[in-house]
């Protein structure tokens, strides 16, 4: 196995994570509680919900930072910053940057949240989903062996992410959906995580 199939494996693992953390945050927007639902066990999913975020993030900096030491790649350091002089697929890997980029962005302002107030992290933290969207975009149509070859998105890597990105687009269209009836029933569900909406009951589990 090569630096550059290494590298392929973590990005496919982020981009998995990433897409759970997204369901996730969309449970938590409409305070799905699994204690009261399936599964009927006492889940904290907030925290979840951090940790795959936080692993994400760890698994696309690791993704970018080894292509660099492959001998056939043809990147340098510069370009694990900002990859618009490499060989191959350079339009790509930029939309892969700036989703890198814009989930830093919301894993960093999560830390200091009550400091920026609860407006603009919440205005923040809506980047996660466009980061998400450039992630599945990236990563469905780059070469990931780095050879300049033509996409096929029924390669088992390749259509893993579309069912992800499938999933995601589901999940987003229900959750819009189910926020439309509450306001038409004159209610909202508060789509923020900010005070991590979980019943108290077992949030501690």
């Amino acid at each position: 196995m090569t630096v550059v199939d290494i590298s392929a494996e973590l990005g496919l693992l982020a981009l998995w994570l990433l897409t759970l953390n997204v369901l996730m945050g969309l449970l938590l927007s409409v305070r799905y509680n699994p204690l009261k639902r399936w599964p009927y066990r006492r889940i904290n999913y907030f925290t979840v919900h951090n940790w795959t975020g936080y692993v994400a993030l760890a698994l696309v900096a690791g993704h970018v930072l080894l292509l660099p030491l492959s001998s056939t790649a043809g990147w340098v350091w510069k370009d694990a910053l900002w990859p618009s002089s490499v060989p191959l697929q350079s339009g790509l890997n930029i939309v892969g940057a700036v989703s890198l980029y814009m989930i830093l962005l919301v894993v960093v302002t999560s830390y200091v949240r009550r400091r920026i107030g609860r407006k603009a992290w919440k205005t923040v933290h809506w980047l996660s989903y466009a980061g998400a969207v450039l992630f599945f975009v990236h990563g469905a149509f780059v070469d990931q062996r780095l050879q300049g070859q033509s996409v096929n998105l029924l390669d088992p890597e390749k259509l893993s992410i579309v069912i992800c990105f499938a999933l995601v687009a589901w999940a987003s269209w229900v959750r819009l959906r189910h926020e439309l009836r509450k306001r038409a029933a004159g209610k909202s569900d508060d789509i923020s995580h900010w005070d991590a909406p979980v019943p108290v009951d077992w949030a501690e589990g």
